[in-house]
């Protein structure tokens, strides 16, 4: 009985979360193929014109820009999360529940309210520059706060954690004495690393960069924050078509374009793991 409860209990959440989904995704896509009319509420021509706006060079400027700086927010955060991870994966369970209670404690608090805080330890007078200034490593204040390297920060304090989750996830399941048994055969530290902790680690990394990826290039509010003006972004592209010039068939084509592009990275992914796994019952 219980079981037959958790099933429908579980199917009919998955099921109207999905429907949500679907619902939102479609009604996204009809409004970019509207035209915008600003003198009526109502969007009643078709066209494509919004999407053919996407190839305004301006438009292609922020958008390889926002690619750029989410490549590097995700790659930054890889490197520092997979070790993160490994270490939290070997620690002892009481120890790992602690570091595992350390990681998720940011989320007790909004996003916007741990951006605010790092807006004060990025000024002028900030816990950062008086800090550098007291240890003699600095004469004056560094100019960080509305930057592009403070947009950086902010987006790697932010989305860290959801770098080092799914990799921890597998490593907490991987069996650590195929490393002692591969010592045992002689291999060194790299291969055993290249040859067998990533490979099996890699639907973990493949999830990370899925959670930080697509976020890196749409917080709007992180980089209105720390970034101001110098940092435009995707996000404040879309932000700035709905809420500002109330162009949602523009904000739509623009958030549909960026779906895509993820969905597309992902399907390529499935399809290989998908392949990797036929093949090994084969063999």
């Amino acid at each position: 009985m219980k079981d037959k409860f958790r099933f429908f209990s579980i199917s009919l959440i998955s099921g109207w979360l999905l429907v949500f989904s679907l619902f939102s995704f479609i009604l996204m896509l009809v409004i970019s193929f509207l035209k915008d009319d600003p003198e009526h509420l109502a969007f009643t021509q078709f066209t494509l014109q919004n999407y053919k706006d996407l190839l305004d060079p301006i438009f292609l400027k922020i958008f390889f820009k926002s690619f750029y700086v989410a490549f590097l927010v995700t790659l930054v955060c890889l490197l520092l999360g997979y070790p993160f991870a490994y270490i939290i994966s070997r620690l002892p369970a009481k120890l790992k529940n602690y570091a595992l209670l350390l990681l998720l404690l940011p989320f007790w608090t909004s996003s916007v309210v741990r951006t605010y805080a790092m807006m004060s330890l990025l000024k002028a007078k900030g816990l950062l520059n008086s800090l550098l200034i007291s240890l003699g490593l600095i004469q004056e204040p560094l100019q960080i706060l509305f930057s592009n390297t403070a947009v950086g920060i902010g987006l790697v304090y932010n989305l860290l954690p959801f770098m080092i989750l799914p990799i921890y996830s597998h490593l907490e399941r991987f069996d650590f004495s195929l490393i002692e048994a591969a010592k045992d055969l002689g291999a060194s530290k790299f291969t055993i690393f290249s040859k067998i902790v990533i490979p099996l680690s890699l639907p973990g990394i493949i999830g990370g960069i899925a959670l930080v990826f697509l976020p890196a290039m749409t917080l709007f509010y992180i980089s209105d924050l720390l970034g101001g003006a110098k940092a435009l972004l995707l996000g404040n592209l879309i932000e700035d078509q709905f809420l500002t010039e109330n162009n949602w068939p523009r904000g739509a084509a623009t958030n549909i374009m960026l779906t895509l592009i993820m969905g597309a990275g992902l399907a390529i992914y499935w399809l290989k793991g998908k392949k990797r796994i036929n093949y090994e019952s084969v063999v």
